[in-house]
Order: C-alpha cells, then sequence, then structure tokens
C-alpha cells in the first residue's frame, strides 16, 4: 500500500465515521469517531479470522501507518499549534502559575506516583516488571491530551478560569512529559552501571529550555514576516512554514517540538498581524487552524481507534489495563492535591475543583503513539496495552461524563 493510498484510506474512513456519527450517533465529535473506529476495529479483527480478503484494507491500514511517527513528527506539531494560536493570551497569562506548576510539577509527580504504585501492585498479581519500567510507563500516560481535552471542555458550562488552566496546562505538560519519556528510555537503555544522571538531567534541560528558546525565536520572526503583508495566501505559507521549520529544526537539535511549536503558537496568536484597522488576516488565520485543527482532529482519533488491530490483548493484559485506569486516576489526583496543599495560594484553585481536574485529564495520541515507539523489550507489549486501556477509557467514558460532573459540581455552588 504506497503513500496516496493509505492518505486516501484514512480520509474517506474519517470521513464516513464524522458523517456517521454526526448524522445518526450524535455523540461529541472526538468520542463519537473514536468509538466507530473502534467498533471498526473490532468488526475488521473478526472478519480478519472469519474472512481475511474483506478486512484486509482496514488491517492493511492500520499496520501500514508508522502511527508514532505520523504523531510525533508530522500531526503533533500542526495540532498544538492550533490549539495554541487560538488560545486567549490574556487569560492564560493571569493563570500562568497554576498552569506551569501542574504542567511541571504535577506531571514529574503523577509519572513518580504512577510508577510507584504500579510496581507495588503488580507484584500483587504477579505481574513482574521493573521500577524503572512502571516509571518510564507512568511517563507516557501522566501528560494530558489538549486535543482531547480542548473538544471535550468546548462549550462546557466550565468558569473561564478553570477552562484556561485546564486547556494551558493540557498543552504545556505535553512537551515535559515527552522530554521525561525520553529521559527515562535513555536510562533504561543503558546497563544500570552505566546510568549518567549528569547527562540525563542535562537532555531534560536541553529539550525543555532549547525547545522553548527556539519558539521564540522563530515565533518572532515569522509574526514579524506575517504583520509586513497583506497578502492572505502567503500568510498563511508562512504559518504552515513556521511549524515546519520548529518541527525539524527542533529534530535536528534534539530540542522539545511540542514546547517549540506552542510557545511559537502563543507568541503569534497573542499578537494582531493586521495591518490596519481594515485587515482582517488574523481572523481568517484563526479560522484557518481552527479548521486545520478539527480535520487533523478527527484523523488522529480514527487513527487511535484503528491501532486497537495492532495492539494484543491477550492474557494478563486486561488486569494491567483496568490496574492502570485506576492508578492513573489516583495518581493525577494527588499530583494536583499535593501542590495545592502546599502552595494553595499560589495555584489559586480551590479543593471543589481538584475533582473536575482530575477527570479532565484525558489522554490521547501522544500516549499511544509513545507507547507504540517503546524499543523491544520484555516489557513493551504491556505497557502498550495498558496505555491503550488508559487512553480509551479517558477519551469515551472520562469524555462522556466530564460535562456532568461540571454541571453537578456548580450547581452545587
Amino acid at each position: 500500500m504506497d503513500l496516496f493510498q493509505i492518505i486516501a484510506l484514512l480520509i474517506i474512513v474519517s470521513a464516513i465515521y464524522s458523517y456517521i456519527n454526526a448524522r445518526f450517533i450524535k455523540l461529541p465529535g472526538t468520542i463519537g469517531v473514536v468509538t466507530l473506529a473502534i467498533i471498526g476495529s473490532v468488526i475488521t479483527l473478526v472478519m480478519e479470522h472469519l474472512d481475511p480478503d474483506i478486512a484486509k484494507y482496514l488491517t492493511g491500514l492500520a499496520k501500514n501507518i508508522n502511527f508514532s511517527t505520523t504523531v510525533l513528527n508530522v500531526m503533533l506539531g500542526f495540532l498544538l499549534f492550533a490549539t495554541a494560536f487560538n488560545l486567549d493570551t490574556k487569560k492564560l497569562k493571569k493563570e500562568m502559575r497554576p498552569i506551569l506548576i501542574l504542567s511541571t510539577i504535577g506531571v514529574l509527580l503523577s509519572s513518580a506516583l504512577f510508577g510507584a504504585i504500579f510496581y507495588l501492585v503488580s507484584g500483587f498479581v504477579h505481574i513482574h516488571i521493573p521500577l524503572l519500567y512502571c516509571l518510564l510507563f507512568g511517563a507516557l500516560v501522566s501528560p494530558t491530551d489538549p486535543v482531547a481535552v480542548a473538544a471535550i471542555i468546548k462549550g462546557s458550562k466550565l468558569p473561564a478560569n478553570l477552562e484556561t488552566i485546564i486547556s494551558g496546562e493540557s498543552l504545556f505538560n505535553d512537551g515535559i512529559g515527552l522530554v521525561l519519556f525520553i529521559t527515562i528510555l535513555e536510562i533504561t537503555q543503558s546497563s544500570s552501571q552505566n546510568i549518567d544522571f549528569a547527562k540525563a538531567s542535562l537532555l531534560f534541560v536541553q529539550e525543555v529550555f532549547g525547545g522553548i528558546a527556539l519558539g521564540v525565536v522563530s515565533g518572532y520572526t515569522a509574526f514579524r514576516l506575517m504583520k509586513s503583508i497583506n497578502d492572505f495566501q502567503t500568510i498563511v505559507l508562512v504559518s504552515l512554514g513556521l511549524v515546519m521549520f520548529d518541527s525539524v529544526v527542533a529534530s535536528y537539535l534534539h530540542l522539545s517540538i511540542p514546547l517549540a511549536v506552542v510557545t511559537a503558537g502563543l507568541f503569534v496568536g497573542g499578537r494582531s498581524i493586521n495591518a490596519d484597522h481594515k485587515e482582517k488576516s488574523h481572523e481568517a488565520l484563526e479560522q484557518f487552524w481552527t479548521l486545520i485543527d478539527e480535520i487533523l482532529n478527527a484523523v488522529l482519533f480514527v487513527m487511535i481507534g484503528l491501532q486497537m488491530v495492532n495492539v494484543p490483548f491477550i492474557n494478563n493484559y486486561w488486569i494491567t489495563g483496568g490496574i492502570s485506569i485506576v492508578i492513573i486516576l489516583v495518581a493525577r489526583w494527588l499530583s494536583i492535591m499535593l501542590p495545592l496543599t502546599f502552595l494553595r495560594r499560589t495555584l489559586n484553585i480551590n479543593y471543589n475543583s481538584v475533582n473536575i481536574l482530575t477527570w479532565a485529564g484525558l489522554r490521547g495520541g501522544i500516549s499511544i503513539a509513545l507507547a507504540l515507539a517503546l524499543p523491544d523489550s520484555p516489557y513493551r507489549h504491556l505497557i502498550q496495552s495498558g496505555a491503550y486501556f488508559v487512553v480509551i477509557f479517558s477519551i469515551i467514558v472520562q469524555g462522556l461524563t466530564l460535562n456532568k460532573l461540571i454541571n453537578a459540581s456548580f450547581k452545587k455552588d
């Protein structure tokens, strides 16, 4: 199956699932598309055993897509840039302290807590996995997904400050979580005697601050270029070139792609590129990136559903999945509650919001992409399956009930 066939089939399947959901099922877009894609994958797996010829196209599509490369190196930059570009930077600045604390300390705490609890619990159910791999598992499921979060809370009755905190945290913790994952993965691939923690720390700092610096420089340059012209076609091309430039340069220099494109998106989106009061270039560019976001969003969640064909659900993996779901919710709750307990004045979050922040911690394509990118090891399939359970539960179960929790919580207030 060549590249054009893969893209064509992916767009066709996305269009069919989106239409069926919009016309008949009428679930929130993200949830409906993922649900239909999972049902389609289950049917494909059944048909593959009954009549391989009938299922070969969907099976071939799922197996020919390099999900990790496609998401992390191609789609992620555009999705994060689109979300950051359309975020209200004035509201973001007001809530910057809780966003930074939750997206840094919160992710580190969640990863450590998940790893430690999973290591302890797995021993009781006779699943043997080293602590380091438990921490690696925690690093890939701890970051919340900005694409999934934005799609679910859009139009909810969430207070403006809490919506900004949830959206902002999910944007920044992607970059921190990805860097943490890479750092722990480097350690797992070294022998225990050769672990260089100074080198690992340097890598972490380089990825984080290097990515932010790249985003500031490239975002400023692109902003000046776009503001100096009135031709909308060229403005769009400059914005697309900005995302691709950051993705390529960050990958080459081993910097964080998510942090680079998010920083660039916030920088450009927070400043009007309109040449004068008569021009509406900035508003048109917002609409363009909203459209890109919604199209890629649908394609991404179809891909998530299709990847079920490639994930092994056998033996104790169902147990692992159930345990992972419970532990990530506990770790998420504690990673919010602990900073809130010690930094309540800094965070400006009340205790009533902890449950909402916990339940709004949706996982998505990034967690699956990182899991599928794991190198061969005795624990690879176990982590992949656990991550898939966590993602599907968060999108479907948490996604369907999040707005009900929000309404119930603020009805009491």
